[in-house]
């Protein structure tokens, strides 16, 4: 429930009572601060709680965006408020605060102002809506409450509103190819009372359908895979659009959006590899090759991001140069569609199935997207190096939870610790040095498949050990996760096609779905400010090193004809663990009523 208070007698004729009830807010009104101390100390504190001028003019989303968005434990617009439980309590106390008896009257008049300049003060989270072209004023003048009611005519609020569920930053594709009607479909699906959760649940419905066309192998097929999977990106778009339009982000919405947008995109990668076998040609390699690509490339995005969240002095010549290229209309289009988001890789990947083969598709995928993560780690290489910034204690936790480390690197790190100094280049070179050893064996090994290549698997853990021995703080320490995914994945891809034995690859798909699954579970939990996944959990998935360990084994000790099975069976368990772990995790922070978040960085 939400209750509004009214600080004062309402003004006759004014349709502010109306709005509130309209967002759902039950009306009290206190005729001066002792009494509206009252009525906040009475409300229940796990309640949601406005405190609101009678005398307020504006459209009502601003009195939605002020009120009502749960992402922020505090919000206030000009001449309204509100708390959710987590800053209730500081409310309360401002409230009691407040002068009372004779002289203090006039209080009544810039109550709201007060409380939300008490909460700023507190530093609980208190959000400042900006209502832009839409109107928030509490005037008090006849004249100047003309002016005000003149000024909310005058403004389209639901062209402003329809306006702001698109998201700012977004790729060509989808700015003008989707959004300029999928706001429209957000819209109606607010109207008829659909949940964003439930337009995502129908996106990744339809991309499976898609991906159940895809394996069929037929030309019919593919061309309905590839129109299915636009359809399935059109809803991609609206859920957002639908969360923004009415306010509904939750957390557990903002899980299934991430989660959901990958597992549409590598079931179709296992769709279209299926489709492939049933026309004869064995592209399971290209599928996984994709996949691993994909996933590396998000690694390097998530890593970079939560290394220089909080950097300061976050400066450099490049991010400068960068700054300069966006003044540039053309340039931002250009740059935004060169790392090729989601939406572009969507279109890309829809088309191609349509009109080519599966092996086409993979293999302009696999282009295209190396190009553009060359692209853009090149250019966050060139930032880091010259920028002059000091990372965090919670940058560096961050990054050593997305390396991802089991128990023994951990008992490997041990003794290191303390030792060598912080901020140097060590970290990155000992994981590039790990993953280069690995693969340098099982790449160019007669036979990969040996007890040589579990030694060196054992060296690779020893370097990656080495590798997060200390506080992830240097320049280039975000390069760690990124070195260790690739390690891992394509230690698994190689093994899997070298082997030779029919299922290997779909197995080794399989594998790296799920260790792919556990890793982004653990980037969603940290956006979320939740936390990594538990440490029981990493060491019980082995970690990076562990893994590698075991598969290297599993590798070396069967035979040919046994290595799938044994694939399927870790891949099996692995990701019952993890899904299990994490479903569970995330069901319980949306019954908990943690934090809710959206994601409006850039697109996937």
């Amino acid at each position: 429930m939400s209750t509004a208070i009214l600080t004062g007698p309402p003004v006759a004729g004014s349709p502010l009572e109306g709005d509130l009830r309209a967002l759902g807010f039950d009306i009290r009104t206190a005729q001066d601060p002792a009494s509206a101390a009252e009525l906040i100390a009475a409300v229940p504190a796990h309640e949601r709680i406005a405190v609101v001028d009678p005398r307020f003019v504006g459209h009502r989303h601003t009195l939605r965006l002020a009120l009502t968005d749960p992402r922020f434990p505090a919000a206030a617009v000009e001449g309204a408020l509100t708390a959710q439980p987590a800053a209730r309590a500081t409310l309360d106390r401002a409230a009691a605060r407040m002068p009372v008896g004779a002289g203090s009257a006039h209080l009544t008049d810039v109550l709201t102002g007060t409380l939300t300049d008490a909460l700023e003060r507190a530093d609980i989270g208190l959000q400042r809506i900006e209502p832009g072209s839409l109107v928030a004023a509490v005037p008090l003048t006849p004249a100047r409450r003309e002016e005000a009611h003149e000024a909310v005519a005058a403004v389209d609020e639901e062209a402003v509103r329809l306006r702001s569920a698109v998201k700012s930053r977004d790729g060509f594709f989808t700015t003008h190819c989707i959004s300029p009607y999928s706001r429209y479909l957000a819209r109606w699906c607010a109207r008829r009372g659909l949940t964003p959760n439930q337009v995502t649940t129908a996106s990744l419905l339809t991309a499976l359908i898609a991906a159940g066309c895809a394996a069929t192998g037929t030309r019919g097929g593919f061309v309905a895979a590839g129109v299915l999977l636009l359809l399935s990106f059109v809803l991609d778009c609206t859920d957002g659009q639908l969360a923004r339009y009415s306010l509904q982000y939750s957390t557990m919405g903002a899980w299934l959006d991430a989660t959901f947008d990958r597992a549409k995109e590598y079931a179709y990668y296992a769709g279209l590899a299926l489709g492939a076998a049933r026309g004869g040609d064995d592209v399971w390699a290209l599928a996984l090759g994709a996949m691993i690509l994909q996933t590396c490339r998000h690694v390097v995005d998530f890593s970079f991001n939560e290394a220089n969240h909080d950097a300061r002095a976050n400066t450099s010549p490049t991010a400068a140069l960068s700054d300069r290229l966006d003044s540039v209309g053309w340039t931002v289009w250009a740059r935004r569609m060169i790392v090729l988001p989601i939406g572009e890789r969507w279109a890309l990947i829809a088309v191609l199935t349509a009109c080519t083969t599966p092996r086409i598709v993979f293999s302009v995928l696999l282009i295209g997207c190396a190009l553009a993560a060359c692209y853009t780690t090149a250019g966050r290489v060139l930032r880091s190096l010259t920028r002059r910034a000091r990372r965090t204690d919670r940058a560096a936790r961050a990054l050593a939870d997305l390396a991802d480390t089991g128990a023994l690197a951990e008992l490997i790190a041990r003794p290191m610790r303390g030792r060598g100094r912080t901020g140097s280049f060590l970290a990155p070179a000992m994981a590039f040095l790990a993953a280069a050893v690995l693969l340098s064996a099982v790449i160019f090994e007669d036979d990969p498949a040996s007890w040589p290549t579990v030694g060196l698997a054992c060296c690779a853990a020893l370097l990656t050990g080495a590798a997060v021995a200390r506080p992830l703080k240097g320049a280039l320490d975000w390069l760690v996760p990124p070195f260790l995914r690739v390690a891992e994945y394509v230690t698994i891809l190689v093994l899997a096609a070298r082997s030779g034995a029919h299922g290997a690859l779909p197995a080794a798909f399989g594998l790296v779905a799920a260790v792919a699954y556990h890793h982004y579970d653990a980037v969603y939990r940290i956006r979320g400010g939740s936390g990594a996944p538990p440490r029981w959990l990493v060491r019980a998935a082995g970690g990076s090193e562990g893994r590698i360990l075991v598969v290297t084994v599993l590798a070396a000790l069967l035979s040919p004809s046994d290595f799938p099975l044994a694939l399927a069976v870790l891949a099996g368990a692995l990701g019952l663990l993890v899904l299990v772990e994490s479903i569970r995790f995330w069901v319980r922070a949306a019954k908990t009523g943690a934090p809710a978040v959206h994601d409006e960085g850039e697109p996937a």
